[in-house]
């Protein structure tokens, strides 16, 4: 029947069938899960063994600890592993069992007195010391075995019995149905191959085959952990197995010596997969063997055998589940990467929230831009300005009904159309003065009324006016703040980029030049923004790093590649670490020069220049209005405000407007200053310039000399202006000059000072910055005959490529492999 299928209904009906077993084996794990955890069997199985477990012949505090420990974590199931206990202690011996049954009622008496006290965690562990001394003290007094060495067994017991049970309060609750932490630390992992190891010395005696089971589940969880975690934790849980192991039979003890060696050697041999790490165990099996009894080889391989079956026999799934939990695994490692991914996903979408917030924020406030404009407004205005009039004067006239009630249209336009005139400062028109003054009967009382009234009128318009603007204002700061946390937002979710092809370039271009790496990590490749850090050894360190690896990465990446940051092992051959990064296209070179008025300490001039990030520089003048403090005060506050607004991220026309609107509001005292900014992309030399208030500024270009203006009226004296930006393309060995008033309007007896400046500027015979400002700032105060006149400042940016100092190196051809 199935020859008869076609070959793709024959496919899909095999992998339906693959579907269907794999849906089945999942429910029945689900199913074994939720009777082993959930209903507490695992509980019963995990209590049966330790009641049979017994140390040194004689010492058994191993079912005590499980048992407080359940009673602390898990009261609900300690009653159904305290039967299992005695069971297991009766399949091994009668009075054994007679023991673990006076100590577990000892125990719950304790237990049962003390329920109400505080900090149970402490006195529970001196209980399990009581209920395991107290019982074996009474056995060997019934026997009159109370020798030294029985004192001795009797502590012993009780010390570890109480040390158990912190271990297994850290190792029980690992079993649970649920886990909440993303991994367990090396105490805990301890801890659980300590319980392991204890459950294990509950099956010694129990053979298959001549195998003995304790030894090959013991070798098993060698095997298991040692494939997931490596060779420390191979060979520490071999350790720790193979010591509580050959306690319980002494005979064994060479067995903590092969888990201890074969976790070692299947830790080394992981990269080998399964057959790797089971060929490790093979090995350390043959080896310990050989040195002991040559008769019990065959049974320890034997053994090794049936580890070895179960091990290839676990599901990968188990596998991946449990190296989740394991540090150093790749497994953890992108289980923390996913948890840190979340965490940032939340964190952008909370960002994003408040950015949507501020946006909402900014158009609500924007969305009252045409009250002013609206005609129900201007309405208003009008009829309150009329009510305030004829309330002063029609109010007790004599003539009011016939004015205001049967002739009410003709009154009012006539009152409005003079209302224009009173309220705009203008004079009159005379016709519609004429016919008003035949009109009214008061003509003169009323028009002085109207004329009063038109000032109160007028100081509302410009209050409405400026709270206008403060909500622009704060629409637009809201929106440049919306802006910056979308950007922010954007950041955050970026993940680390993988660069596998670049990572093999580089590494074997380096290792074709000589140079070993120890580590590389390639966190951006971006243009501009490139980040790579790596660590080598070097026997001698000259340098390489400038001389060498930048070099060679400029060649591969096709960008300008430096050293940011280096530190040099002093030892040789040791491990010296190395940053780079991008170097910026264009390097600015800056020179200034500055003058009070009249030779003065105290200039009303200030200028700055600011690394902004993101490979933008920015120069700016201020010149407050006057001279002295108080115009030192202006211009030096305009900057330091712009400085702290840009750094924020916040667009240049939002800044300038906000220290605008904040310097004509905050204070009522007139406070202007001007202002020259301008900000240059090193990355591709593009500039731009905007000018408040300020005088032109100039770039010489070789023999050129090109001009550079707006016209926006000094900061602080309107509220409502629009800011003019003036961009341009910088070149290569450009020099801009930006200056303020006093410098441009300071020759004497100079008609056309742009061309005064372009011939100065030209014939100067140095491209220095510094020294053209020195020398425009000497020729300006020659023409006066040596007297400064005003505050003077002068600003000189010259701009380069960038020239690396090492030329590049190209990479080795061949293609790594």
């Amino acid at each position: 029947m199935m020859d008869s299928l076609p070959r793709a209904e024959t496919k899909t009906f095999g992998m339906g069938k693959i579907n269907r077993l794999g849906k089945l084996r999942g429910r029945a794990v689900q199913k074994m899960k939720a009777v082993l955890l959930n209903k507490g069997w695992l509980y019963v199985l995990v209590g049966f063994l330790l009641g049979r477990a017994v140390i040194l012949s004689v010492v058994s505090p191993f079912a005590v600890a499980f048992i407080a420990t359940l009673w602390v974590v898990h009261k609900e199931k300690a009653a159904k592993s305290m039967l299992a206990v005695l069971a297991g202690a009766f399949s091994y011996s009668a009075m054994h069992s007679v023991f673990l049954g006076m100590a577990m009622l000892v125990f719950l008496l304790l237990a049962g007195i003390f329920k109400n006290a505080h900090r149970q965690q402490i006195i529970i562990p001196l209980f399990v010391f009581l209920s395991t001394v107290a019982p074996r003290l009474f056995l060997y007094s019934i026997n009159g075995q109370l020798s030294s060495y029985e004192w001795l067994l009797l502590l012993v017991e009780g010390i570890l019995g109480t040390v158990l049970v912190l271990i297994f309060m850290q190792s029980v609750p690992l079993i649970s149905p649920k886990r909440f932490k993303p991994a367990l630390k090396n105490e805990e992992i301890v801890c659980m191959i300590i319980l392991l190891a204890s459950i294990l010395t509950g099956t010694i005696g129990w053979e298959v085959y001549g195998a003995s089971l304790e030894q090959v589940f013991s070798r098993y969880f060698v095997l298991l952990l040692a494939f997931v975690g490596g060779a420390s934790i191979g060979s520490t849980v071999g350790v720790v197995a193979g010591l509580i192991l050959s306690l319980a039979n002494v005979a064994n003890l060479y067995q903590m010596s092969l888990l201890a060696f074969s976790g070692l050697l299947g830790g080394l041999l992981k990269e080998g997969r399964k057959p790797g790490v089971a060929a490790g165990l093979l090995v350390g099996t043959f080896l310990i063997g050989i040195y002991g009894n040559a008769t019990a080889v065959v049974p320890s391989l034997i053994e090794s055998s049936f580890a070895i079956g179960l091990f290839f026999l676990t599901p990968a799934s188990w596998i991946k589940t449990l190296s989740r939990y394991i540090p150093g695994t790749e497994e953890y490692t992108n289980e923390q990467d996913q948890y840190l991914q979340k965490i940032r996903n939340v964190t952008a979408r909370r960002v994003e929230q408040f950015s949507d917030v501020f946006q909402a924020l900014a158009k609500s406030f924007s969305n009252t831009e045409h009250d002013l404009e609206d005609d129900m407004e201007t309405k208003r205005e009008t009829d309150y300005y009329l009510s305030q009039v004829t309330e002063k004067t029609c109010q007790t006239c004599f003539m009011k009904e016939r004015c205001w009630q049967k002739q009410f249209d003709y009154t009012y336009s006539l009152m409005e159309e003079i209302k224009e005139d009173a309220v705009g400062g203008n004079t009159l028109n005379r016709k519609a003065a004429r016919e008003f003054e035949s009109y009214c009967v008061k003509p003169q009382k009323v028009l002085e009324a109207m004329k009063q009234e038109a000032s109160f009128f007028e100081a509302n318009r410009k209050l409405k006016q400026q709270v206008l603007e403060s909500k622009r204002l704060v629409a637009d700061q809201l929106q440049g703040v919306s802006e910056v946390m979308e950007d922010f937002a954007k950041e955050i979710v970026k993940e680390r980029q993988h660069h596998e092809q670049q990572e093999a370039q580089i590494l074997h271009a380096l290792k074709y030049m000589g140079i070993e790496l120890e580590k590389l990590d390639i966190y951006s490749l971006d243009k501009g923004n490139i980040d790579i850090e790596m660590t080598a050894a070097f026997y001698e360190y000259h340098g390489e790093g400038a001389k060498l690896i930048a070099p060679l990465l400029s060649d591969i990446l096709n960008e300008v590649v430096i050293v940011k940051q280096e530190e040099i092992s002093p030892f040789a051959h040791g491990y010296s670490f190395l940053a780079f990064g991008s170097a910026k296209e264009f390097v600015v070179q800056t020179g200034a020069a500055s003058a009070a008025k009249g030779g003065g300490l105290i200039s009303g001039d200030s200028y700055t220049t600011i690394e902004l990030g993101a490979g933008k520089y920015a120069m700016a003048i201020s010149d407050g209005m006057g001279n002295g403090e108080r115009a030192r005060e202006e211009s030096v506050e305009t900057l330091r405000l712009l400085q702290q607004i840009l750094q924020t991220g916040i667009p240049e026309k939002v800044a300038i407007k906000s220290i605008n609107s904040i310097l004509s509001l905050r204070t009522t005292d007139e406070m202007f200053a001007t202002l020259d900014l301008a900000v240059i992309d090193l990355h591709d030399a593009f500039v731009q310039f905007l000018k408040i208030g300020s005088t032109p500024s100039f770039i010489k270009r070789g023999d050129k000399m090109l001009k550079v203006e707006a016209s926006n009226l000094p900061m602080g004296i309107v509220q409502d202006f629009e800011v003019d930006i003036v961009s341009d393309q910088l070149m290569d060995g450009d020099i801009l000059i930006m200056m303020s008033d006093g410098i441009f309007d300071g020759p004497k007896h100079v008609e056309n000072t742009d061309l005064w400046i372009k011939r100065k500027v030209r014939e100067m015979r140095t491209e220095e910055p510094q020294e053209i400002a020195d020398l425009l700032l000497e020729e300006v105060i020659r023409t006066r005959e040596g007297a400064i006149v005003d505050d003077m400042t002068v600003l000189v940016v010259k701009i380069e490529k960038n020239k690396p100092k090492w030329a590049t190196i190209p990479a080795f051809s061949t293609e790594a492999q």
